[in-house]
């Protein structure tokens, strides 16, 4: 029998649509089209009239449905508006909302990396979103997810009350930040919700809706957002406890403690662990207190006061893991080494100098660690530090900004020291000192992630150091291109009053011997786009002002 054969054809009427659709998907080459081949005719020309005459039938066949009811109106938002100036602004930078990267002049600003400060700006001054602009905003945040967190602020319940009809802005309804911008109705009035209300919200609210709600309520009354959160816990799944649980850790209490012990035994490993590190958070638990005995029995100062020893745990018996101690390493990492790390990160940092005969951070952190635990043990103290927000127990791990990399036979400081979240714990101004003293003594190379964690705008001296080491840099012929990166960040970072002294910076210098090709005009632009793009910010900051 042929492929075109109609012996056992079925009739058109009998064909279903997910029949002729797989059959076109496939091919007439790969699948018999379930459908009648009349002689001289084609197998692809008898499906296309099948699918035809299908169409017609389902068409005249389809009964009107009942309109459905209108969506509710939109809620009210009693923000502010924005000024016309950066209603305008704001227009602008939206259109020009795609994936960051220049289509523009290399000296021009790039918008779309400006669009997340200037919403971070708006929400500062409290505005809304301008309705017109909602459908924009929402088509950006969807693109990029970096501008989500404040652009969902920015709409505010009217950019939530558009995702619910549109699907593709789904996304608004599975993240929406906390904070006024996605305040229920009954808040935005600057009320405070009575129980029956919240507890409503709770129980009926989208994910992001809840996830906003228990927040606010946390930051309110944290025995309140906690007694919620209780309520609903064993119902919830295992992804939306996990989430529940992190958004304790903003405005964790000492109450919180046996919530927290309970979720030590849940049935997840990472809610688990989340519920560990945030009990390691409260000094004063019994679960810092089980830890810091352990870490004792491990760690001592030896009988001369001259040196630390550390004998690591044998084993990882039942009541370490059950207080979140993982039994089993990381590829390449010693079990033993990896069951101490926990123990010591999980420890009260206080208990060291009460252990060690009352010395302080600094005088510990420089003692010497016998039989090679030192990396170990310093690693620990460094995730306890930024766990704790230990500023000098902070500082002492970070040492001199001006110290060489690595000290003669000692392990190379990354193995154990990460600048970065060592500095998230001291004061901003500290921050910034540090950055630049650093950046003053070894330049740029090693200095991207720390001005990461930098406050914005950059407070001087941390600036001005950028400023001349990009100028240095510039003046003995660098490769350029390795600078971009922190050309980018000084653009997003530096004050915009550096503007009139960068301006001298943009003129093309002479190109010194042995300089990359091109490294003059590249600079030059560099520095064009950076005034302009500093400039640029002043102008927002001005316009939203409402100058």
């Amino acid at each position: 029998m042929t492929r075109t054969s109609t012996a056992s054809a079925p009739t058109p009427a009998a064909v279903s649509w997910d029949d002729l659709v797989a059959a076109a998907l496939l091919g007439t080459e790969r699948r018999t089209p379930p459908v009648a081949v009349r002689p001289g005719q084609d197998a692809p020309s008898a499906l296309l009239d099948a699918a035809a005459l299908s169409t017609v039938r389902r068409r005249a066949g389809l009964r009107p449905a009942p309109a459905r009811p209108g969506p509710a109106p939109a809620p009210e938002d009693p923000r502010p508006p924005l000024p016309p100036a950066a209603r305008s602004r704001l227009a602008m930078l939206l259109a020009d909302r795609s994936a960051p990267g220049r289509s523009g002049p290399r000296s021009a600003p790039d918008l779309a990396e400006l669009l997340p400060q200037w919403l971070a700006l708006a929400n500062q001054h409290g505005y809304r979103a301008p309705d017109a602009l909602l459908p924009t905003l929402l088509d950006a945040a969807r693109a990029r997810t970096d501008l989500r967190p404040d652009a969902l602020t920015l709409g505010g319940p009217r950019a939530l009350w558009l995702a619910r009809l549109n699907p593709d802005w789904k996304f608004a309804l599975r993240g929406g930040p906390p904070g006024r911008g996605t305040a229920p109705a009954s808040e935005s009035g600057g009320g405070v919700a009575d129980d029956a209300d919240v507890r409503r919200q709770w129980e009926e609210g989208l994910f992001a809706e809840r996830v906003s709600l228990l927040a606010r309520t946390r930051h309110r009354d944290p025995a309140a957002g906690l007694a919620l959160l209780g309520g609903t816990w064993s119902a919830e799944r295992a992804e939306d406890r996990l989430m529940f649980l992190d958004s304790l850790r903003d405005d964790l209490v000492p109450s919180d403690e046996p919530f927290l012990e309970q979720a030590l035994s849940d049935r997840s490993r990472n809610v688990r662990a989340t519920a560990a590190e945030l009990l390691a958070a409260l000094p004063g638990s019994a679960f810092a207190a089980r830890m810091a005995e352990r870490s004792a029995a491990c760690v001592s100062l030896s009988p001369d006061g001259g040196q630390i020893t550390v004998d690591a745990p044998a084993q990882c018996d039942s009541g370490m893991q059950r207080d979140g101690v993982v039994p089993k390493p990381p590829s390449g990492r010693g079990e033993r080494s990896w069951w101490l790390s926990q123990l010591v990160e999980a420890t009260p940092l206080s208990c060291w100098s009460e252990w060690f005969g009352g010395l302080d951070a600094d005088r510990i952190v420089a003692l010497p660690v016998a039989d090679g635990w030192k990396g170990d043990l310093h690693a620990a103290w460094c995730r306890a530090a930024v766990r704790q927000r230990s500023a000098e127990w902070s500082r002492a791990l970070l040492g001199s900004p001006g110290a060489p990399p690595a000290a003669a036979g000692e392990p190379a400081p990354a193995v154990w020291r990460d600048p970065a979240k060592l500095l998230s714990a001291l004061p901003p101004e500290e921050r910034a000192q540090w950055v630049a003293d650093f950046i003053a003594s070894h330049g740029l190379s090693d200095a991207f992630r720390l001005l990461g964690v930098c406050a914005v705008p950059w407070a001087e001296p941390l600036g001005g150091a950028v400023v001349d080491a990009l100028d240095i840099a510039r003046d003995a012929g660098s490769y350029p291109w390795s600078f971009s990166g922190i050309m980018g960040l000084a653009e997003r970072c530096l004050d915009p009053a550096q503007a009139d002294r960068l301006e001298v910076l943009t003129a093309l210098p002479d190109e010194p011997e042995g300089a990359a090709p091109g490294a003059g005009g590249y600079w030059s632009e560099a520095f064009q786009r950076l005034v302009g793009t500093l400039r640029l910010r002043a102008a927002m900051r001005s316009e939203l002002a409402g100058g």
